[in-house]
């Protein structure tokens, strides 16, 4: 599976409307890649930090980001991780949603970010958690969605690998002064689980808090494949997915497990 993650810088500067031009730019730089599998940052569109647009920028599950981003499923072939958005259902509740489509243009499926950040953040205030993790199934397996925050709770993804997941889909909006947890944590949940794992950050200044960057992807055994620096890119991995089931049977930590208490 060949994979890009759109590392894409999220500035004050720019308004959604621009934003959405310059990533369908980034879009079309894609054709004639071959690529399998796109992934788009948290709350691109917004700004994780803007938490004065939440209501502004609000949509239904399918709405604008759904719409805008189907047809270049198709013309590209690719499934698509469409990044994180601030869904707003009919009872009034916003939640941080992320979506996959696959090569068709069809939604396969929805996952509304669990873990809120309340650290010097207002999104725990205005967003309602989600109650259930975030398996799709894919052309290429089971992929395990997660947003941002999640990465800090193991327990996640570990019930992610129970489901049946082989790929984690990480969409991010970490901040620059946490770094090296951010490069620790997509390490560690892909080796702990014996799986790959995507990590689509963004960069650029949003709100005063600066991206960090530094996309990336995770073999099973917790090999970094290919890793972004600080700068807007599209970074490109190749995966061989029937790897994790072969480390799996190789070194069985995950079939060791003993229950405790």
């Amino acid at each position: 599976m060949k994979a890009a993650l759109i590392q894409l810088c999220v500035c004050d500067s720019e308004t959604p409307a621009e934003r959405w031009l310059r990533v369908e730019r980034l879009l079309a730089g894609l054709e004639g890649q071959d690529i399998d599998f796109i992934m788009l940052p948290e709350l691109w569109g917004v700004g994780f930090c803007n938490y004065d647009r939440y209501a502004q920028e609000e949509e239904p599950l399918h709405g604008l980001t759904i719409a805008r981003l189907t047809p270049w499923a198709r013309r590209l072939h690719s499934h698509i991780v469409t990044g994180s958005f601030v869904e707003r259902t009919p009872d009034g509740k916003r939640y941080n949603t992320t979506a996959v489509l696959d090569a068709n243009g069809y939604l396969l499926g929805s996952y509304r970010k669990i873990h809120l950040f309340g650290y010097d953040s207002q999104e725990h205030m205005l967003l309602t958690p989600g109650r259930h993790t975030g398996e799709v199934f894919t052309a290429y397996g089971i992929v395990g969605l997660s947003t941002c925050y999640d990465l800090r709770f193991p327990e996640q993804f570990r019930r992610m690998v129970d489901n049946g997941a082989t790929l984690f889909a990480v969409t991010a909006a970490w901040p620059q002064q946490r770094l090296d947890d951010w490069r620790l944590f997509c390490r560690a949940r892909a080796l702990e689980n014996q799986s790959f794992l995507l990590a689509c950050n963004h960069t650029g200044d949003c709100g005063g808090t600066v991206g960090a960057g530094h996309s990336m992807a995770v073999a099973p055994d917790g090999t970094v494949l290919a890793e972004a620096d600080e700068a807007e890119q599209i970074l490109v991995a190749e995966l061989d997915l029937n790897e994790a089931q072969r480390f799996r049977r190789r070194f069985p930590a995950l079939h060791d497990r003993v229950p405790i208490g």
